[in-house]
């Protein structure tokens, strides 16, 4: 569709609902939680001090830590020591996105471009997908001590976070038009061409436009201080930690023409079904 043609009601997002096998998510909760553990354990020491940053290659500066490594080795380890029958994908050691059976996507550190520059808006993602379908989701900021959780099995749907000992549940808040939406995406110069031309116009429209905050943007979307997240080319493990997260604070996460996101691409992350409409219909 040409940029510009005017569309008056975008596709339905997919809403991720699906018969509920007999999974113990409490269970599995708890070893998202482990896994948490064990990665702020190994990313602290290197926040703000000196460590190793290297670029994994490409025309744009892409880098890795010790930090990032560090992180993912010891959630593999975990995995493969309590349940050698689930698979993995990471970003720092690889994997490939499962269609059958429990798989873990991890990003050690969602955000390592804020992390090696000292700011607290990076998080640790742990994503976990059943025969390919989102089903838990945990976004960790160690700094700040702020884990957020979110889980999706049918009508079993919640999400919480706990900060400084204290957990309380998660809910998006109402916005019931563009020009009151607070949106963001991580990096102005993250679209081109077309995409740009679409982000632009989205921008035009929304009442303000924060940009540079990585995962830490959905969450606080999830908060209820936001309303909106736009962005593209993502993998599985930028988003697969996410949707279970917004979609159990009451909001969602679609592909901009409102399909499945779970494989990243270009992501439209909403809080209020409003605001979700008016997004699609701008960028379509």
């Amino acid at each position: 569709m040409a940029l510009g043609t005017k569309v008056t009601s975008p596709p339905p997002p997919t809403r991720y609902r699906w018969p509920m096998p007999a999974h113990d998510l409490p269970r599995l909760l708890a070893f998202a939680d482990t896994l948490a553990d064990a990665a702020r354990a190994a990313i602290l020491p290197y926040f703000r001090a000196d460590h190793n940053v290297n670029h994994k290659g490409g025309a744009r500066f892409d880098p890795v830590t010790d930090a990032d490594e560090a992180a993912e080795r010891a959630m593999r380890a975990l995995i493969e020591r309590e349940h050698p029958d689930h698979s993995v994908l990471g970003e720092e050691f690889g994997g490939v996105l499962a269609s059958e059976g429990y798989q873990w996507i991890i990003d050690p550190i969602d955000g390592t471009r804020a992390f090696i520059a000292g700011l607290p808006t990076w998080g640790v993602l742990i994503g976990l997908y059943h025969d390919g379908r989102p089903l838990i989701g945990v976004m960790d900021q160690p700094y700040l001590d702020e884990r957020y959780r979110g889980w999706m099995n049918g009508d079993d749907v919640g999400a919480t976070c706990t900060s400084r000992g204290e957990t309380r549940p998660l809910r998006t808040r109402a916005c019931a038009a563009l020009s009151d939406a607070v949106l963001s995406t991580t990096d102005p110069y993250l679209f081109h061409g077309e995409e740009a031309l679409a982000f632009s116009r989205v921008r035009e429209r929304a009442k303000l436009t924060r940009y540079g905050y990585d995962c830490y943007a959905y969450c606080m979307l999830a908060a209820g201080h936001i309303d909106c997240v736009i962005e593209s080319g993502l993998k599985p493990f930028d988003i697969a930690a996410l949707i279970p997260i917004l979609t159990g604070a009451g909001g969602g996460v679609c592909a901009w023409d409102g399909g499945d996101a779970s494989a990243g691409g270009r992501v439209l992350a909403w809080g209020d079904a409003r605001v979700r409409d008016a997004v699609a219909t701008v960028l379509a």
